[in-house]
């Protein structure tokens, strides 16, 4: 270990360098005999069709015990019962809320080694930052091949405003290139002031000198998180959401003197109510924020050692950035690092770092949109207006760094995972980064093999392709377009998010009755989202409404507007599959509502024209309310959907009524079912600030009185001229 060590330390000073691309290469050759060993042991029960939930759940209730039982269904928790199911051990998994619906789906959505760790551990000399990076590095590499349409390169820019920042941060870039070695995705590179303002012209050029750009990959993480549990499921794991561990089960074990020991959980069906015992020979929390749940349901007096801190988010607009270029900044005015990158089409900004309590439904603060939009503007140009009113949504994740409860410094933060195993033996991975959960999981499956005495076979997940991975092709969309007459862009969506299971959305799809598309109704009209999507959902485990908006598809999390728009569609279609009764329809709908404005921004971007005050010039209240009086014709002091129906038949303008309904309702701010003068002044000084963008109601009032004042005065004299 010593000798590792300080092999370690010669590399992070420049001594070996050319000793760690070699290691790297070796590496790599290994990696892919694992692969190919990975291809030929491992038998999948579930190659054609997925057993359903209600198959799963009978298996737990039945199997008189499992080897491993994984409680909690993120990123590692999915990972440990991959990595367990192909092991040959017979593995179940429990998952509280739904696959991904903590930490594992409010994440930066990069795969990355960690440039920031890399310039500490370059820094400090310190070989456990260095190692944390390297195995990151591969990690990455393993994930872009394993799921290769969830996941792809993205060139990250890093802008350099002084001269003598340029060998400095080139220096580390490239430092992080020689890590990655033979498995670096492309080589880093420098940028003139001109390219860098050519390739990212939203940048502020004021004191520019150029740029460094470097590569990290970038993934849609609750649907990578979906394909790691759902491989698990075809290897033959019992795994199932919606299902919460009530407390532990224990049993005398008389080979450690009478000592209780962990033999499973008793579950509970949220679906149903049903309770039932799961029985294993180990159990494994994996369960993130919630590490000291579990824990404590073992031992009342642990101590906690879940540290949990929050990790803002938000979407913009898909023009603020380039569509193939992301932004770092590594020094915002509180020293946090501020990621500005890319993303379905839209635009990500985050993260903070703050400390949090512990909750299931973390929300948004308005202090940390407005601290990332204050970073924002600082490195993108003035000629750029950043408005309040241009986040589409936010969201709030909580990241459960831990203290080492094997270290005798238990203040300390661990800057990696940690394995522990309790004296009653429930086995806790806590920790750690979305790139590594793989690693993170072997390391647990090792813990577990040795602890208990299990017969398995060595890790076999590096290389495994993940749901949707094997088959697919860069090209695979075209073949959509041409087989079942999709629109090219619908395709393309469906191709990069379910990979070669694409063709069983496709054949779901209803004829549309149109010339193009022939199938494939979307749900809103600017996103590719399609409505047997919704049915897929289903087969993929989906139980309500949040599931279908936030983690099969992700229209909660990059436009809350469009997301509640096309929420009765997905709960009509859901409820139709499922057998919903009207009430529970309602409920669905209700509840998706409140995730919306409570988790994924809604209320946030309401409160902007609810808190507003009315800051407008007298000459600007003059103008907005003739405006509005040309609506409310008998001044009554509001105006009504019938009102503006009346002025948009005047002008060949047709909306029907539960559009105009949903358009007004945005603004009628005290939900009376009208919208007064007062609310309409509000309404046009938030748009005049920048706090609400893109207002129906504002635009179809605008374009509705531009079109009356074109017409002007009606003549009354006979074509003739006579009496």
């Amino acid at each position: 270990m010593a000798a590792r060590k300080a092999a370690a330390v010669a590399a992070l000073s420049g001594g070996t360098l050319v000793g760690l691309y070699a290691f790297s290469e070796l590496r790599e050759h290994q990696d892919k005999q694992a692969r190919v060993q990975a291809a030929e042991q491992v038998k999948m029960a579930f190659r054609d069709e997925l057993p359903s939930r209600a198959a799963q759940l009978d298996a737990l209730r039945s199997t008189p015990e499992f080897d491993v039982l994984v409680v909690g269904g993120g990123a590692t928790g999915a990972g440990c019962a991959l990595d367990a199911v192909t092991r040959n051990l017979k593995t179940a998994l429990v998952e509280r809320d739904d696959f991904s619906s903590g930490t594992s789906s409010r994440s930066t959505k990069l795969i990355h080694g960690g440039v920031r760790y890399l310039q500490k551990a370059i820094m400090k000399l310190d070989y456990e930052q260095y190692m944390m990076v390297k195995e990151a590095l591969h990690e990455r590499a393993n994930l872009l091949d394993i799921a290769p349409h969830l996941s792809a390169p993205l060139p990250i820019m890093l802008p350099i405003y002084k001269w003598w920042q340029f060998p400095y941060y080139w220096a580390g870039i490239k430092m992080y290139d020689l890590v990655a070695g033979a498995q670096c995705l492309k080589s880093s590179y420098l940028l003139s002031k001109a390219r860098a303002l050519e390739l990212f012209p939203m940048l502020n050029k004021d004191k520019l000198v150029g740029a460094i750009v470097y590569y990290d990959g970038q993934h849609n993480d609750a649907r990578m998180n979906l394909a790691i549990a759902l491989t698990a499921a075809r290897y033959g794991a019992a795994t199932a959401n919606y299902t919460e561990v009530l407390h532990l089960l224990k049993r005398e074990d008389p080979e450690r003197g009478g000592a209780t020991r962990v033999c499973g959980a008793r579950c509970t069906d949220l679906i149903t109510g049903q309770e039932f015992d799961v029985r294993a020979k180990c159990v494994i929390n994996a369960t993130g924020p919630f590490t000291d749940v579990l824990r404590k349901m073992d031992d009342q007096e642990i101590p906690n050692i879940c540290q949990p801190s929050a990790g803002v988010h938000i979407v913009m607009p898909g023009y603020y950035s380039p569509d193939n270029m992301g932004l770092l900044d590594p020094a915002t005015s509180d020293g946090r690092v501020i990621f500005f990158l890319p993303w379905e089409k839209m635009t990500i900004a985050g993260t903070t770092d703050t400390p949090t309590d512990i909750t299931p439904h973390p929300s948004p603060s308005e202090e940390d949109i407005n601290f990332i939009l204050k970073e924002v503007r600082n490195y993108l140009s003035p000629d750029v207006e950043v408005r309040r009113g241009d986040v589409l949504a936010a969201w709030s994740g909580i990241r459960p760094l831990v203290t080492d409860p094997n270290s005798k410094d238990t203040q300390s933060i661990c800057r990696n995972h940690v394995v522990s195993i309790s004296p009653s033996g429930l086995v806790t991975i806590a920790g750690g980064k979305w790139t590594t959960y793989r690693s993170m999981a072997a390391e647990t499956l090792d813990a577990v093999v040795k602890s208990q005495g299990l017969k398995a076979g060595p890790c076999r997940t590096v290389g495994l392709m993940l749901e949707g991975g094997k088959d697919w092709s860069p090209t695979l969309y075209i073949r959509l377009v041409q087989d079942y007459g999709l629109e090219v862009e619908v395709a393309q969506h469906l191709a990069s998010t379910y990979g070669d299971r694409a063709f069983e959305v496709a054949k779901m799809s209803h004829v549309t009755g149109k010339r193009w598309p022939i199938v494939g109704q979307r749900l809103v009209s600017e996103f590719p989202y399609i409505e047997s999507e919704v049915q897929y959902a289903l087969k993929e485990y989906a139980c309500t409404a949040v599931d279908v908006i936030a983690r099969r598809t992700r229209l909660g999390f990059l436009n809350v507007q469009a997301a509640d728009q096309a929420l009765p569609r997905i709960v009509n279609i859901m409820a139709k599959e499922l057998g919903w009764s009207e009430q529970k329809r309602t409920e669905e709908l209700d509840a998706a509502r409140r995730f919306l404005h409570n988790e994924m921004g809604y209320k946030t971007r309401s409160e902007q024209l609810t808190n507003s005050e009315i800051t407008l010039a007298p000459a600007e209240v003059n103008r907005y309310t003739n405006r509005f009086h040309k609506f409310d014709k008998e001044s009554k002091g509001f105006i009504t959907t019938v009102d503006v129906q009346r002025v948009l038949q005047s002008i060949s303008i047709q909306i029907d009524d539960d559009t105009l309904h949903e358009i007004l309702n945005e603004v009628d701010l005290n939900k009376n079912g009208q919208v007064e003068l007062t609310e309409f002044l509000q309404l046009m000084s938030a748009v005049k600030k920048g706090q609400v963008s893109d207002n129906r109601l504002a635009m179809l009032l605008k374009t509705a009185e531009q079109s009356l004042d074109q017409r002007g005065p009606v003549s009354v004299d006979r074509s003739g001229g006579g009496l």
